[in-house]
């Protein structure tokens, strides 16, 4: 049998008094939540025609007014190049995105969606937010409250970010 949060706060503090196990109800609601959530839209990504982190890239991409970098494509979603550029090999060879050395930096390259990317978010995307909506309907009248929290906690966590 697992501990709850408590008992598991409280064993730490008796065998290490002074540690402070605050941020552990705080990370372990966030790990949760992501959970919960990639649970509930699994069923939608298990027939999708791109995983979820492509996806990801793909979104941006849908509404790009031009070829976008991909290293840039990388900074916005916080992830690393080497991911970004996995990612893209696979939404390359699948005909989503089409990459082109830049013509200002060479060592840059130029990502731009397909129409058979734009098909894949246009099919997938407005999906998964309708069951978003259907997820986040219980929170009625909190959800500001939970908007504000969460923005608040985005913008500690983002000042205390090292590579920003």
């Amino acid at each position: 049998m697992l501990l709850s949060l408590a008992e598991v706060r409280a064993r730490w503090a008796a065998e290490h008094p002074g540690l402070d196990t605050s941020p552990m109800e705080i990370v372990g609601l966030i790990r949760r939540i992501h959970l919960l959530h990639e649970r509930a839209l699994r069923p939608l990504h298990e027939a999708a025609p791109v995983t979820p982190p492509e996806l990801d890239l793909l979104i941006p991409l849908r509404h790009a007014p031009g070829p976008v970098i991909a290293r840039r494509l990388a900074a916005n979603l916080g992830v690393s190049r080497v991911a970004v550029s996995k990612s893209l090999a696979r939404l390359e060879e699948r005909g989503h995105i089409r990459r082109t050395p830049s013509a200002v930096d060479r060592r840059s390259v130029e990502v731009v969606i397909t129409d058979a990317g734009r098909a894949a978010v246009d099919a997938l995307f407005p999906r998964l937010l309708a069951r978003e909506v259907e997820l986040l309907a219980g929170l009625g009248e909190d959800r500001e409250a939970v908007v504000a929290a969460l923005t608040r906690l985005a913008e500690v966590l983002a000042a205390a970010d090292p590579d920003r």
